[in-house]
């Protein structure tokens, strides 16, 4: 059974770059040496806040405690610009009018800053009283725990800032190379041939998919924390290239890919605001997302790598529908950094 959350306190914080625009976090403090060296930041999509991820941590904290784990990392969960309680984003260019828009290079680059700033503020309270408060922190390894487009930000800040990241959790990610839409074929192309859909649905039901995903999901759709995606494909074309570096040398990060349940992603998708025949999505969308999580996996060493694993019985935002799973593959993936098995 689920647990209720725990109190969900949040903070504000005001970035050195970005002074008036407060971002809201919140911050779970470690033990042991995982705690002055390693931070866990759980990075959201589009469409949950930080709150998605309350339940998740508590039954980490549950799996710790009741196993005595004393040496486990810091953990941090934070609304970017413009979801939930936190500003909306200055580098949005709000003298255009209201439709200025950020890219997720710029996500990046605010994530760089908040990982180092609540570092500083974390330590800075941790030696309050003792001398050593103006003392200068190594910088934290990261362990980022993501959801959807949150994983395309966790893979790309792993590219930028190359040995910064220990260990990536991808719960199903979005597709960065594709529209969505492309991914059903072109009714209207010239080599189109209908004997590709399956037998329950019609060339009508196909143009419908496709102007669905179009109105949801294609990158040009706007969206409340006006984050242009329009590039994103072109900034990671490929599943799985380029290979990521870790901290150790030549060693890629530890890895764990997790895809949604094909049977409860295509059920979803039938009723709500889609309507998507079951048929189509089991024949053309999941196939795809498959495809590209397979490709995730060859983005770090053979040895240094799970999955893709099945969320048995979730959809896409797997942290809302199983957090006590995200927990455990959660925990693992902090085994694996602690321990290098």
């Amino acid at each position: 059974m689920a647990l209720e959350p725990g109190e969900a306190k949040w903070d504000a914080i005001r970035l050195p770059h970005k002074p008036d625009a407060p971002l809201s976090y919140r911050h779970v403090p470690g033990q042991g040496h995982l705690s002055t060296s390693h931070l866990l930041v759980f990075l959201n999509g589009l469409i949950l806040t930080q709150a998605a991820w309350y339940e998740a941590v508590d039954f980490l904290q549950l799996r710790w405690a009741e196993s005595h784990n004393t040496n486990r990392p810091s953990l941090l969960t934070y609304d970017r610009y413009g979801q939930a309680q936190s500003a909306r984003d200055p580098a949005d260019g709000l003298s255009d009018g209201d439709g200025g828009t950020h890219d997720v290079r710029e996500v990046v680059r605010d994530l760089h800053v908040l990982v180092r700033e609540i570092w500083k503020l974390k330590q800075h309270e941790d030696d309050a009283g003792t001398g050593n408060e103006d003392a200068v922190a190594p910088q934290p390894k990261l362990i980022f725990v993501s959801n959807s487009i949150g994983c395309v930000i966790a893979r790309l800040y792993a590219e930028t800032y190359p040995g910064a990241v220990d260990a990536l959790l991808f719960l199903d990610s979005n597709m960065a190379n594709s529209d969505l839409v492309s991914v059903f074929p072109d009714p209207d192309a010239k080599d189109f041939d209908p004997a590709v859909l399956p037998s329950d649905v019609t060339v009508e039901d196909l143009r419908h998919a496709r102007a669905a995903y179009k109105k949801v999901f294609h990158p040009s759709v706007p969206n409340p924390e006006h984050l242009d995606r329009l590039n994103i494909a072109e900034l990671l074309p490929y599943s799985d290239r380029p290979p990521l570096q870790g901290p150790e040398g030549g060693k890629g990060p530890w890895i764990t890919v997790v895809g949604h349940d094909w049977e409860t992603f295509a059920d979803e998708g039938s009723r709500g605001t889609l309507k998507v025949p079951k048929s189509l999505t089991n024949a053309f969308m999941n196939p795809a997302w498959t495809k590209y999580n397979e490709g995730l996996v060859r983005l770090t060493d053979e040895d240094r790598v799970r999955g893709p694993i099945i969320a048995r019985g979730c959809g896409h935002f797997i942290q809302r529908d199983d957090p006590a799973f995200v927990a455990e593959l959660t925990e693992h993936l902090v085994k694996r950094v602690e321990t290098g098995l």
